[in-house]
């Protein structure tokens, strides 16, 4: 009975943490557009859930439209991709994880 209360605990445990929204703390060198939204340079917490990624700053949070890609290898450092102002992408330091945004049409 023990085993059978361990299991549920467990597996309910892991679906909490697979619907989570995965969160990384990125800094902007300086003010870049995502999709249709203007970002101001600064530290940032992002939260990605589904397609999009909710940009926080203090009391603030700024939705932006964006996917999430896994590369074949870790990326070394977190870097931000930029075409000119227009934020491409993120690749997150120590993951496999790219945080591309769409842009704006």
């Amino acid at each position: 009975m023990k085993l059978v209360r361990l299991s549920l605990g467990l597996v309910t445990l892991g679906l909490g943490m697979a619907s989570a929204a995965s969160s990384y703390k990125v800094t902007l060198p300086s003010d870049l557009s995502a999709g249709s939204v203007m970002l101001k340079a600064g530290d940032y917490k992002v939260e990605v859930e589904g397609d999009q990624a909710t940009f926080n700053q203090g009391k603030q949070a700024i939705p932006v439209p964006a996917t999430v890609e896994t590369s074949t290898s870790k990326f070394p450092y977190t870097t931000v991709e930029s075409s000119g102002m227009n934020l491409q992408a993120i690749d997150i330091g120590g993951t496999t994880t790219k945080i591309v945004f769409k842009s704006a049409k």
